[in-house]
């Protein structure tokens, strides 16, 4: 009874998770990864916190609004499984 929503559901998380690993493989997220785990060890302080720049802040305006939307469709989804269960 829930197996077409279950894969609905899984491959729809598939998807969405492919596409943030792409995105991150493209933006460079993975380049430097001798540099990464001596990060937590730098004693770095600024003093001014650098802007973000207009793309960077399309970007997490995307990303968030992509949440949102991934949030809102898993509880449409539980809603109609659980409204089908019911009758």
């Amino acid at each position: 009874m829930y197996f077409p929503y279950y894969i609905a559901y899984m491959s729809a998380g598939f998807v969405i998770s492919i596409v943030v690993f792409i995105w991150a493989l493209n933006s460079g997220q993975f380049k430097d990864q001798q540099r990464a785990r001596f990060i937590p060890l730098e004693n770095d302080v600024r003093t001014e916190p650098e802007k973000a720049s207009r793309f960077a802040r399309i970007e997490t305006i995307a990303l968030f609004s992509l949440v949102c939307i991934c949030l809102m469709c898993s509880v449409a989804v539980i809603t109609f499984a659980l409204m089908r269960s019911i009758k």
